[in-house]
């Protein structure tokens, strides 16, 4: 048979094979292929070209005044109230005792010892008795040192939760910056979390909680660099196409080797450092190790290689884990140093003289390993009921925050400027419209993951994981919501994550803009629960307009 051009369709079938792709199908149709994707790009993708000397600023401009914003609201009054605000009557003053013999000392009952401390003349009734703490000492170490600089007084033993309170701002600034490729991102994400009521609370109130979520945060920051460096030696290992690009090359994924990685050291640090603040921080530890090297095995993957697992298994595993988990337990025990050098610790000479089948290990450590067998009991069997206790199960929602100070000012005195007694309350209550965005915005992230592979989804899904989901397991012990503080710099980051990963930067800014509405009503409610966060006076029928729930009573 003859076709329409002449030519025999015997002979056509012979001259040009029958399309065996999808792609080749397509052609007759005007489908054209992308073109092709350089495996360099893949493995890293650029950071927007700056324009000007304003433009390559304005990757560290942007996030500094966010995070100085940040900081005056953090500043502001910080010695207000002049008061022992919930739990800092354990830390605060565990903290001066460390500064004064490397371990925590005893002090009297606090409804003696407090008023004694804010009195004029002061009076600190601590004797060098050692006392059982159930934490162990960095995060009482960094308060210690706002203490050293400004006394032992609400300034002083606030001062470095406030300092690291604004500089976790700055660094979630720059995180996000590198984790979206988008400096207006990452500066979005600074500023949710500038305005977060709980953030701001924790802040401003020296608890250990804070001092976790900073180091954890930092570690997430050098995880990210390390991630962008070891692809880079991926990327620059790979042979160049004739048009000058690169693709996926077999022998480099393979067989490259990472070399040194100081930024994963750094995160071992880091990491070390929050759980010796708090022991959740261990968990940051867990979850963030398998976090890296699931990255190693993606980028494998990208660079070309045929089984990932394996060659990470053969080249990064090991490192992996010795570069985080003997770092960490190196950095916490150095923490313990003061209790180490000193003579009194509690439990400190326990091991002395004993004998058994460990008596081959230092004593000052079978020591301190009796001391954290005993925290340990203490904390799975802390089971005193506490009235502002929740189920994490209520976190997300906001559904029980815990009242760290109240009371009730007198018209005319202590700021009541009302004709009837006013409520002056310090409420660590998360910003709701942020966080019942966060809990959509969560959802959004499992389906990028899930069904995208979208990286940067299962990147902020697994620090939330690492903070929050380990406290389900403890549902007979007492446990309270602001715990969640550890991680709220990821519900920020989940916030900000607009659109897909390749999407271009003046894209995702219009996304940004878009959502202005969303950014500025949550701005509204921090506005209008500012009182509560700062323990400001207000009228009765203003605080309990601000009840929105029963459960915040």
């Amino acid at each position: 048979m003859t076709s329409d051009t002449g030519v025999d369709e015997d002979v056509r079938a012979a001259v040009v094979p029958e399309a065996t792709t999808w792609a080749e199908r397509l052609r007759r149709y005007g489908y054209q292929a992308l073109p092709r994707t350089d495996t360099r790009e893949r493995l890293v993708p650029p950071f927007p070209r700056p324009r000007g000397r304003a433009g390559a600023a304005a990757g560290w401009l942007g996030p500094v005044l966010v995070a100085v914003f940040a900081g005056v609201l953090r500043f502001w009054r910080l010695g207000q109230p002049r008061a022992v605000v919930f739990d800092e009557t354990f830390y605060a003053k565990d903290a001066w005792s460390m500064l004064r013999f490397g371990y925590e000392g005893t002090w009297p009952d606090r409804k003696v010892t407090d008023p004694q401390l804010l009195a004029h003349p002061q009076v600190v009734p601590l004797s060098d008795t050692p006392s059982f703490v159930a934490h162990p000492p960095m995060g009482k170490w960094v308060i210690a040192l706002g203490e050293e600089l400004f006394g032992l007084g609400p300034f002083g033993w606030r001062f470095m939760t406030a300092l690291l309170g604004t500089l976790s701002v700055l660094m979630l600034c720059r995180i996000g910056r590198r984790l979206f490729r988008s400096t207006a991102l990452g500066c979005l994400a600074g500023a949710l979390m500038a305005i977060d009521g709980l953030h701001f609370v924790m802040s401003r109130t020296a608890l250990l909680d804070i001092v976790v979520m900073f180091f954890a945060l930092a570690a997430f920051g050098c995880l990210l660099v390390d991630r962008d460096r070891s692809r880079a030696r991926l990327a620059a290992a790979l042979p160049t196409r004739a048009d000058g690009s690169a693709g996926p090359d077999h022998d480099t994924g393979t067989y490259t080797r990472l070399g040194l990685r100081p930024w994963r050291l750094a995160a071992g640090v880091c990491l070390g450092l929050a759980a010796a603040s708090k022991w959740n921080g261990l968990y940051f530890l867990v979850f963030f190790t398998a976090l890296t090297v699931l990255w190693d095995v993606g980028a494998r993957r990208v660079a070309g290689a045929d089984r990932p697992y394996e060659a990470v298994l053969r080249l990064d595993l090991g490192w992996s884990v010795l570069s985080l988990i003997p770092v960490a337990v190196v950095t916490y025990l150095a923490t313990w140093t003061g209790w180490f050098l000193s003579d009194k610790g509690y439990a400190r000479h326990w091991a002395d003289g004993r004998g058994g089948p460990w008596s081959w290990v230092p004593a000052p450590l079978r020591s301190l390993w009796h001391y954290e067998y005993l925290v340990y009991q203490f904390n799975v069997n802390l089971h005193s009921p506490h009235k502002y206790q929740s189920n994490p199960w209520s976190w997300l929602v906001l559904g029980r925050p815990v009242s760290f100070y109240y009371e009730t000012p007198q018209p005319g005195r202590e700021g009541c400027h009302s004709t009837s007694p006013c409520s002056q309350e310090i409420l660590a209550l998360g910003t709701p419209l942020l966080w019942w965005t966060a809990c959509a915005a969560l959802v959004y992230l499992l389906f990028r993951w899930a069904l995208r592979r979208d990286w940067r989804a299962g990147a902020v899904l697994c620090a939330v994981a690492a903070g929050y989901l380990p406290w389900f397991g403890f549902q007979d012990r007492t446990i309270f919501s602001f715990y969640a503080v550890a991680f709220v710099p990821y519900l920020c980051l989940a916030g900000a994550l607009l659109g897909p990963p390749g999407a271009r930067e003046g894209r995702r800014v219009v996304g940004a803009v878009s959502a202005g509405a969303l950014v500025l009503l949550i701005a509204w409610s921090f506005i209008y629960f500012f009182p509560l966060y700062a323990g400001r006076a207000v009228p009765y029928a203003d605080w309990h307009a601000r009840m929105w729930l029963d459960t915040w009573i």
